[in-house]
């Protein structure tokens, strides 16, 4: 969503300065079929809450009508229970969570886009960036289209309506051979839905079934929760076509060099989700072993930094023969609308969402396991915070290689200037951050944990940690991912 307000533009709230990560913009689902529709939307978008907590919605049709309702904020309260009703007049829904951004939170970027045309009704709900949407969004308008949000979403909308073809899949067909980045996008229609993948498969998408419905998700953690079963991955430049008549495969694109975002595995899934036929939780504990392999330290015990650490802290254990134990407990309420502390509060923040267990850490060597490190912040204060607690040593050990590039597939990422890594060294970093050792885990390791050997394609971008972009980007793209 490449117009979007990030927290760039206002500082950042108290939850991305304290939790230094990158960001998911948004998960997407959608089902046909079922007499349930919007339930089951409801409760998927809830297991897919980690993917974004701005703004939430559901559009739903019943072959004749589309209803929608969308709110900011989590689930919960974006969806009231009250308005299940209305919306459970469809068989068919489709549901979106986005990204929490800073400052002003507009209600229209929420998703799903809803529209009504010529030829019927539309919604249309989307998870990554669309690199060349500012060229497209300057086409559009200069041929008259009036856009209704900043998103670059709605440009697929456009293009899809401007396409004048009478068979839906041939409008969506020709937006898609206009479009380029990184995408998920679920279409809810009168009678149909569609799903479709990027060509290079950057961002994530499963298909499945609930009794004779048919579903699709950005992960497949939202079928755990609902009780639908996983079928496959969406390939890479496939379009799936659910009607009445069941799941019909095409495709829109040859397959590009395959490419999803190995930060998927490292941050942002849920551990209990399979991505591409690798189960979350299982990548990571092989980056913790990989990571043991490549830096074995002598200690007493291994912690990770809740949540997404655990997994490799726990392959990092179990390869060293060490302990691993909770020696970090996160507070869980301490919403992202939390009041700002003061300036003095603000220097020790880490310590309203994280605290140290100090009969675990006391008079300990300590290795520290932590998924990432993008601008330094948090891990120089969780070090300092562990001392505090009476470790006598604390190891950092990064269960990924030095983030040195941005994202601009769909990712909010700081840019060069921030990331710590683009401009220190390691043995900066460890001091800066005040760390005994720190040691990241090798490209080559990381890929290790998925049986590549190190050479070759390896089917993932990994173009934050090397610079290496399988998709184009346009400079004045880059320019304005930045200057907002």
């Amino acid at each position: 969503m490449s117009h979007e307000v990030t927290p760039r533009d206002f500082g950042c709230e108290l939850d991305d300065e304290i939790f230094d990560k990158f960001h998911e913009e948004c998960g997407v689902f959608g089902v046909f079929g079922h007499p349930n529709a919007a339930e089951l939307t409801y409760f998927a978008l809830v297991a897919l809450q980690h993917r974004g907590q701005e703004s939430a919605g559901i559009a739903t049709v019943d072959g004749v009508k589309l209803y929608h309702h969308k709110g900011m904020g989590l689930v919960s309260d974006a969806i009231p229970k009250d308005t299940l009703p209305r919306l459970s007049k469809g068989h068919a829904s489709i549901g979106h969570v986005r990204y929490s951004t800073t400052g002003v939170s507009q209600l229209i970027n929420a998703q799903p886009l809803v529209f009504n045309f010529q030829r019927g009704n539309l919604a249309l709900a989307h998870n990554g960036n669309l690199t060349n949407a500012l060229q497209l969004h300057g086409f559009l308008e200069r041929r008259g289209a009036i856009f209704q949000s900043t998103s670059d979403t709605e440009v697929m909308a456009h293009l899809i309506a401007r396409a004048g073809n009478q068979e839906m899949e041939a409008n969506i067909r020709e937006a898609l051979s206009i479009v380029k980045g990184a995408y998920a996008f679920v279409i809810l229609t009168d009678d149909k839905m569609f799903a479709m993948r990027d060509p290079n498969g950057l961002r994530p998408m499963v298909l499945g079934k609930i009794g004779d419905a048919y579903c699709v998700a950005s992960e497949s953690c939202a079928f755990d929760t609902i009780g639908a079963e996983l079928i496959r991955d969406v390939e890479p430049g496939e379009m799936l076509i659910i009607s009445a008549e069941g799941v019909e495969s095409t495709r829109f694109s040859s397959a590009g060099k395959q490419s999803l975002c190995t930060f998927e595995y490292i941050y942002f899934a849920r551990p209990d989700s399979d991505i591409d036929g690798y189960n979350v939780h299982m990548v990571r504990k092989e980056f913790g072993r990989q990571l043991y392999r490549e830096a074995p330290v002598e200690a007493d015990v291994v912690i990770g930094v809740p949540d997404s650490s655990i997994s490799s802290a726990i392959g990092y254990a179990e390869a060293a023969h060490l302990p691993y134990e909770i020696g970090l407990i996160k507070n869980r309420y301490i919403g992202r609308t939390f009041i700002q502390p003061s300036q003095e509060l603000r220097a020790q923040g880490v310590k309203l969402k994280l605290s140290a267990v100090r009969k675990i850490v006391e008079g300990k060597r300590v290795i520290m396991i932590d998924d990432s490190i993008v601008r330094g912040t948090t891990s120089g204060r969780i070090v300092s915070m562990l001392r505090d607690a009476g470790a006598t040593e604390v190891h950092v050990l990064i269960a990924s290689p030095p983030v040195t590039h941005s994202c601009f597939y769909g990712i909010d990422t700081s840019s060069r200037d921030e990331l710590i890594a683009a401009n220190k060294t390691v043995p900066q970093i460890r001091e800066y951050i005040g760390a005994d050792s720190l040691s990241f885990l090798s490209e080559e390791g990381m890929m290790k944990a998925f049986g590549f050997d190190g050479s070759g394609d390896h089917g993932h971008c990994n173009a934050c940690f090397t610079g290496r972009y399988p998709v184009e980007i346009h400079e004045e793209f880059t320019k304005s991912h930045f200057e907002r």
